[in-house]
C-alpha cells in the first residue's frame, strides 16, 4: 500500500489509521505514526494509547524532548521487536532508530513533511506499506496521487454533530471591534484562539506578534485569563499552556502555527488569524479547522493587512467562499502549479503544455493506458520514459 487518505478537518482519519495499525500487528508487524509537531504527535499517542492499550497492545512514545536515557530505551525497544506500536515526530526517521519489522508507516498531515522525510519512514522496513493522511494535500499531492504513486482514499463526510464555520473578512483597522466580539464570546462560556504569524518583532515584516499580541489582549481584555502558546516555549510548558486551554482555565489562547494541527477543544468557537493574507491555503483551512468541533456555532474572522496583493486576495477568497478541504487544495493547485512529477519541487509551473490534471477523467484514462502498456509492452513503456525523462534516471531514485 502506497495510499494517501484525504479528509477534510475533522473526518475521522486518525480512527482509519488506528484501525490499519491493528491490521499490520495483527499480521506480526509493526505498526509507526509520525507527526509534524510534538502537540499533534502527543494527541496522536494519548488517544491510541487509550483505545489501543486496553486491547493489551503496548504503545510507545518518541520525541526528540524525551530525556536520553527514556529515548535510548524507547529506542531499544522497539529495535528488539518489543514495541509493537510508537508514534512520534521527526524522531522516529533518525538513524540510531531502527525496527525489527515495521509493516506500515503512517505519516499524518503529510503536506507538513518533506518528500524524502515521508520516504524516510517507510524505509524503515522491508517493503513496509505507507498511509499518508491529509486534510488539505498540498499541490504536488495532489497531482502526484493521479500519477500512480498514490492511490487515493476519500473520507468525503464529517462526524455528526459538527457544526459549519462561519468565516468573515475584515480589515485590521476594525481590530477593535473584532477584540469586543472575542470578548463577548468568552464572557458567554466560550474560548477562542488569535492566531499570529510571527513570535516576536521582525525589523523586515512589521507584523503583528504573537508575544506583542498576547500583551495587548491582557491590557485590553482584564477580566479574561489569556494564555500564549508558540514553538519556543519549552515543551512542558507548552503543554502546560495548552492542557490548561483543554480544561477551560484560559479563555482566549494566543498562538503562532504551532496550534495549526491537532488542537481539539470542543468549547472553542472563535479564531481570529492575524495578517491572515500571510498565510497558504492548507494553514488558513487547518487553522479554521480547529473550531467547528462541537454543537455552537462558530466563526473564523480573518484579519488582513491593506494593500492586498493579487495571489492573497486570490486564497482569500478562495477560504472565504469555500469550507470544502478538497475545492481549497484544487484552487491550491490552480494557483501554485503542482510542483515536479520527477524530482522534489513542491510547487511551481507544472510541465505539461497542454493537459490540464483537474481533468480526472483523461488522466484516469491515461494511468488505465500506462499500466497496460507496463503489463503488455515493458520494453516500449521503459523507451518512452526514458524519452520522456531526457537523460534524467536519477532522478527517480529522489
Amino acid at each position: 500500500m502506497q495510499r494517501l487518505l484525504q479528509g477534510d478537518v475533522g473526518s475521522g482519519k486518525t480512527v482509519v489509521a488506528a484501525l490499519a495499525m491493528l491490521q499490520a500487528v495483527e499480521a506480526g508487524h509493526q505498526a509507526a505514526l509520525m507527526a509534524p509537531t510534538e502537540i499533534l504527535a502527543e494527541q496522536h499517542y494519548r488517544k491510541l494509547a487509550a483505545w489501543l492499550i486496553p486491547l493489551g497492545l503496548e504503545v510507545a512514545w518518541l520525541t526528540g524532548s524525551l530525556k536520553k536515557r527514556e529515548k535510548e530505551a524507547v529506542i531499544a525497544s522497539v529495535g528488539a521487536g518489543e514495541t509493537p506500536i510508537v508514534i512520534g515526530t521527526h524522531a522516529l526517521i533518525e538513524d540510531k532508530v531502527e525496527f525489527a519489522r515495521l509493516g506500515l508507516a503512517v505519516v499524518d498531515e503529510q503536506h507538513r513533511f518533506g518528500v524524502r522525510q515521508r520516504l524516510a519512514l517507510k524505509e524503515k522496513g522491508l517493503f513496509a506499506h505507507q498511509l499518508a493522511m491529509s486534510a488539505t494535500p498540498i499541490p504536488r499531492t495532489l497531482a502526484m496521487s493521479y500519477y500512480a504513486d498514490l492511490d487515493v482514499s476519500v473520507l468525503d463526510e464529517l462526524p455528526p454533530g459538527r457544526t459549519p464555520v462561519t468565516t468573515k473578512l475584515v480589515s485590521a483597522a476594525r481590530r477593535d471591534q473584532v477584540v469586543a466580539r472575542v470578548h463577548q464570546a468568552c464572557r458567554g462560556g466560550r474560548q477562542a484562539y488569535w492566531v499570529c504569524p510571527l513570535i516576536e518583532e521582525s525589523e523586515t515584516l512589521q507584523l503583528k506578534t504573537a508575544e506583542e499580541t498576547f500583551s495587548r489582549l491582557t491590557a485590553d481584555l482584564p477580566d479574561l485569563r489569556v494564555g500564549l502558546v508558540h514553538g519556543r516555549l519549552k515543551n512542558d510548558e507548552k503543554a502546560a499552556v495548552m492542557r490548561a486551554f483543554v480544561d477551560n482555565e484560559i479563555q482566549l489562547l494566543v498562538a503562532t502555527t504551532v496550534i495549526e494541527v491537532g488542537v481539539d477543544v470542543p468549547n472553542a468557537s472563535l479564531m481570529v488569524i492575524e495578517h491572515a493574507e500571510r498565510f497558504g491555503l492548507a494553514q488558513l483551512h487547518q487553522l479554521r479547522g480547529r473550531v467547528g468541533r462541537g454543537t455552537a456555532q462558530s466563526a473564523c474572522i480573518l484579519l488582513y493587512a491593506q494593500p492586498l496583493g493579487r495571489l492573497a486576495r486570490a486564497r482569500l477568497k478562495v477560504v472565504f467562499e469555500s469550507t470544502d478541504g478538497f475545492e481549497i487544495a484544487r484552487e491550491d493547485l490552480r494557483l501554485r502549479g503542482p510542483g515536479e512529477f520527477i524530482g522534489a519541487r513542491q510547487s511551481g509551473l507544472p510541465l505539461l503544455r497542454y493537459a490540464d490534471l483537474q481533468d480526472a477523467a483523461l488522466v484516469e484514462e491515461a494511468r488505465a493506458v500506462a499500466e497496460d502498456m507496463l503489463r503488455d509492452a515493458p520494453e516500449a513503456a521503459a523507451a518512452h520514459l526514458n524519452r520522456w525523462l531526457g537523460g534524467r534516471e536519477e532522478l527517480l531514485k529522489a
